[in-house]
């Protein structure tokens, strides 16, 4: 059984940059990691990858060749990748004794809400080599500022959930960068634990733009309510104690945390609330995370 993440998000939300730290974190902590690049349209890794979607199709060659534009050109190698999944597979095989993988998916949301052709790949993934998988949806923690971005990555955020139909963890990246961006209407938890959405609705009516759509918004924030699945947790990429608190959360989601373990029902569900120590903390302190890491924009 081989476990790992599917990252996702929109551009900027800091894809890339978060599977160049956690990989680095995991390998502080012992696990053997394999990252794969699937977005043709990354040119430029910071990290070293062991499978890279371009060693089949690129995505300047696509746009050339059939005069799309980059959105389009994403989603024909999408479409490619899917027809051609025997390739990833072939490519994956090796790494599934001792790996954890993460797969770094391009950041054009239309792939994971509207077209089928990513969730296709990994759904075929998971059946054919018996995958562990959580969706990792990235939002960029500077929405918070703004009333009408926040509901919309609300939005964004439910509709890839009921899409993908994954193990699922949203993060608000970047979180250590929120100050910058001016004071929040509300304390963070309002935004991470996605409460009363009603308080928006004052905030958006001072905004001319907003208040021409105040009944699709209340309507829309209706749908996030009524669905009451959509919360976030943060991340700050650089703080080692960040990084392994969403770690914890994504090993629940996907399994991890039983993994080699036989025991009763009763004792899965003690193992799956109590609080765990990590390998991490055992680690001599000169191993320290901030010092390996480097943060790439």
């Amino acid at each position: 059984m081989v476990f790992g993440q599917v990252v996702i998000g929109p551009p900027g939300s800091g894809k890339t940059t978060y599977c160049n730290g956690m990989s680095q974190f995991l390998k502080l902590i012992g696990r053997k990691v394999a990252v794969i690049n699937l977005d043709p349209a990354n040119d430029s890794l910071p990290y070293e990858c062991a499978i890279n979607i371009e060693d089949l199709i690129k995505l300047s060659d696509v746009m050339t060749e059939h005069s799309l534009g980059p959105n389009g050109g994403l989603v024909y190698c999408m479409d490619y990748l899917e027809k051609n999944i025997d390739w990833l597979q072939s490519k994956l095989e090796p790494l599934l004794k001792d790996h954890y993988l993460l797969f770094d998916f391009p950041g054009q949301v239309e792939l994971f809400f509207l077209h089928s052709n990513a969730k296709n790949v990994v759904m075929k993934l998971i059946k054919k080599l018996n995958l562990r998988l959580t969706a990792v949806h990235l939002v960029d923690a500077h929405l918070c500022s703004d009333p009408a971005k926040y509901v919309s990555a609300l939005i964004l955020s439910l509709s890839t959930m009921l899409h993908l139909e994954l193990p699922h963890v949203n993060v608000l990246s970047k979180i250590d960068l929120i100050e910058s961006y001016g004071k929040l209407s509300f304390n963070l938890d309002f935004y991470t634990d996605v409460q009363d959405l009603s308080y928006l609705q004052h905030h958006l009516d001072q905004d001319p733009r907003s208040a021409k759509f105040r009944k699709l918004t209340k309507e829309l924030c209706d749908v996030i309510e009524d669905f009451s699945i959509v919360n976030f947790t943060t991340l700050d990429i650089q703080d080692k104690e960040s990084v392994g608190n969403l770690v914890k959360l994504i090993d629940k989601s996907n399994g991890y945390i039983f993994a080699g373990i036989d025991a009763s029902a009763v004792e899965f569900s003690k193992i799956a609330v109590r609080q765990v120590d990590w390998d991490y903390y055992r680690y001599p302190s000169h191993l320290s995370f901030n010092s390996l890491y480097l943060y790439n924009m």
